[in-house]
């Protein structure tokens, strides 16, 4: 083929993010599919809408988990009706470059080639940039120096501390927590205070109108949930102290294995991240003060991206783009695997 579009996209656990070359435009779709055993009842963004509404024969889930294909059939559904979206020609015969995870098996990378060379995507070339790579080439940090740089991405499900220096990841630690298990801990709180079961999607709404860290403003919202002793719904006003105590709970988490990971990396390196700061990007990292929260918990200073979720995929289009930043992208063959 003489012309090839090429595709950058970034599966996450929440969204799903796709840069299309010929439209130099990025689409961002939930990760999320609903079906009745066999049956697809919707995808993306309407499927989302189902989500902890729908009945209990419905199945509306992601088929990410914690940054990895966990369901690789329903994956391909939803990247090919995003993608139908986006261009008429349904991905065929193109270039596809996909942000990764560093630790990944070969059966893992196997399951990106699959992707977009299965039952409704064909003939596609893959390369796979590694993460942290696309996110410090969006955040344009200088790879090849030789001091090194650090980037923390906090995602919906994972949190993934790197280290890069001389255009090489030398440690990397990947940690199960993120923007879900915020909800999640924000919803065990509530429970635990006022005996009201509420969703996570309730719960992230909070989080994201009352989560503050740092600020001691008083705010209280009203919810509605299920009651925990009655099962019956009931309204309830709820305080930003029990919300924050919630996402406080991750961050510490969070913050502890930060500085743990810091602990072990080399005193030379050590030392110009703390000159230079730590680079922070993901979807979770919208919560405000969260720099702060994490600057005076480990002592070293951030470096805040305001691309949060699209900071991977921005930095696949500057790959697409700059000819001379492709050496970061691997090429991946089904022969090879």
């Amino acid at each position: 083929m003489l012309f090839r579009n090429h595709y950058g996209v970034d599966l996450g656990s929440s969204s799903v993010k796709v840069y299309s070359a010929f439209r130099n435009k990025t689409y961002i779709e939930k990760n999320m599919v609903a079906y009745r055993e066999r049956k697809i009842l919707s995808m993306g963004n309407d499927a989302y809408e189902m989500f902890e509404k729908a009945p209990a024969d419905v199945t509306v889930n992601s088929p990410m988990a914690f940054g990895m294909i966990a369901n690789l059939e329903l994956q391909e559904i939803v990247l090919y009706s995003m993608m139908r979206k986006i261009d008429h020609t349904t991905g065929l015969g193109a270039d596809m470059y996909f942000a990764v995870p560093l630790d990944m098996t070969a059966i893992e990378k196997r399951a990106y080639y699959h992707l977009v060379n299965g039952h409704w995507l064909r003939k596609n070339r893959v390369f796979m940039v590694e993460s942290p790579i696309a996110d410090a080439i969006a955040m344009n940090v200088n790879l090849e120096k030789e001091e090194g740089s650090m980037i923390v991405n906090i995602g919906a499900q994972s949190t993934e501390f790197s280290i890069i220096t001389e255009g090489k990841i030398i440690i990397s630690r990947k940690i199960p927590i993120g923007g879900r298990q915020m909800n999640e801990s924000i919803c065990s709180e509530i429970r635990k205070q006022y005996n009201l079961q509420i969703g996570t999607r309730t719960a992230k709404r909070l989080k994201l109108v009352m989560g503050r860290l740092n600020d001691q403003k008083k705010e209280a919202r009203k919810v509605v949930g299920i009651d925990s002793v009655s099962g019956l719904p009931r309204e309830e006003v709820v305080s930003a102290s029990v919300v924050n105590e919630g996402i406080t709970n991750c961050v510490n988490q969070i913050a502890s294995e930060m500085k743990t990971f810091l602990e072990r990396t080399p005193p030379q390196i050590a030392y110009h991240i703390a000159k230079e700061g730590i680079y922070l990007t993901g979807g979770s990292t919208r919560l405000p003060y969260l720099d702060n929260y994490l600057a005076s918990y480990t002592g070293f200073a951030f470096n805040l991206s305001d691309l949060y979720e699209t900071s991977a995929v921005r930095g696949l289009e500057k790959i697409i783009r700059d000819r001379e930043l492709r050496k970061w992208a691997q090429p991946v063959k089904q022969k090879k695997l």
